[in-house]
């Protein structure tokens, strides 16, 4: 058996590329035997317990950029856990390291490059994240999810660049048609739907905009709501469902019956949300975040925004008025709505996840 380290998270945005890129990796080759580390304090700590394979969690910590003084213990968590890498990788003897981003990959892949382990690096967004731009001019493959992320990095001579995309689960095929995917959760086949998602945790500004849009009825008359609110907010905002044209939920497992029943999107900027919408080629109107890590998502959707694959309001200026303007405007355009569908599914890469494996699979010694 081949062991590969696998590193990434803190947030499920890391995580998931990693899980993904390992999944195709072990079915490119059944000897690969994935070895994941995280933080005990990440969500990895919940979610790699349910996984088939080896991990191991770290007293890792983030850096704080705002509770600044929350970082004076970072030293003394990130000298241990140095410690435990390096026990960690004298016994594990990886072939490979394949990281993907957050506070948990940096001194992992670090410390394996020390020990003449090649790298691979994921970089979900457009401006590329801490560990991947100090790693990448040591890397030995790093993949892209936004090619324009590529004009914002060093690399070495020995590094090769990908613009693989960001690996999520491919759509059904054949893809349900959108009408039956709409009638399944509810709603008229003959009504436009709005598909609104702040994310797992939900978006508190978009939500308040949603339901300031729904108290003053300004939110187009003729269009479907589905709304993913957050388990924190469906408390709040239950009461403006409506039979057949407003659906509130907290969440939606699988996210994939909204993609497929949604003409509109309405959504925060996370890579892997964007990749998502990508792949069921869907016009949208974005939202970042305006306090992600080093403006993230701004990049992200404004990198769509110029391709001219998405429509981009800054959350400084959302409100119910402005959010119902700008669905409005698109719905009543198909035309521009098919043409945003049309750029969207231009950047997506549905074999992300496939091509990252294939290629890091040659950095691997065959036995």
């Amino acid at each position: 058996m081949t062991t590969v380290l696998f590193t990434g998270g803190g947030t499920g945005g890391h995580l998931m590329p990693a899980l993904a890129i390992a999944e195709e990796m072990v079915r490119l080759d059944p000897a690969v035997r994935p070895f994941f580390v995280g933080s005990r304090r990440g969500v990895e700590a919940t979610v790699l317990p349910h996984r088939p394979w080896r991990y191991e969690l770290l007293p890792l910590e983030p850096l704080w950029r705002r509770r600044w003084w929350r970082n004076l213990r970072l030293p003394f968590a990130l000298a241990a856990s140095l410690r435990e890498v390096r026990a960690l990788l004298a016994r594990e003897a990886p072939v490979a390291v394949v990281g993907t981003g957050g506070y948990v990959a940096g001194p992992v892949v670090w410390a394996a490059m020390n020990r003449g382990v090649p790298a691979v690096l994921q970089e979900q967004n457009a401006f590329p994240g801490l560990v991947t731009r100090t790693l990448a001019r040591r890397a030995r493959q790093v993949h892209l999810g936004f090619p324009e992320a590529r004009a914002r990095l060093a690399v070495g001579q020995g590094t090769a660049v990908f613009d693989s995309g960001n690996p999520i689960p491919a759509p059904p095929s054949p893809r349900p048609s959108r009408a039956d995917a709409k009638r399944k959760l509810g709603f008229p086949a003959d009504r436009p739907l709005v598909f609104v998602t702040g994310g797992s945790q939900g978006a508190l500004a978009i939500n308040e905009a949603v339901a300031a849009a729904l108290a003053s009825g300004t939110f187009p008359r003729g269009a479907s709501l589905l709304w993913q609110c957050g388990a924190r907010s469906l408390e709040r905002f239950a009461p403006l469902r409506a039979p057949g044209r407003v659906v509130v939920e907290a969440f939606l497992d699988p996210v994939s019956d909204a993609h497929a029943a949604a003409d509109l999107v309405v959504s925060r900027a996370g890579a892997m949300t964007l990749a998502g919408l990508a792949v069921w080629g869907l016009p949208a109107i974005l939202v970042p975040l305006p306090t992600a890590a080093a403006g993230h998502q701004l990049s992200n959707a404004r990198a769509l925004a110029q391709a001219g694959a998405a429509t981009l309001v800054d959350q400084s200026g959302l409100s119910g008025d402005t959010l119902s303007g700008a669905v409005a405007t698109l719905l009543d355009d198909p035309a521009r709505m098919a043409d945003l569908g049309r750029r969207m599914l231009a950047r997506a890469r549905p074999d992300a996840a496939a091509t990252i494996a294939a290629e890091a699979l040659k950095l691997v010694p065959k036995a």
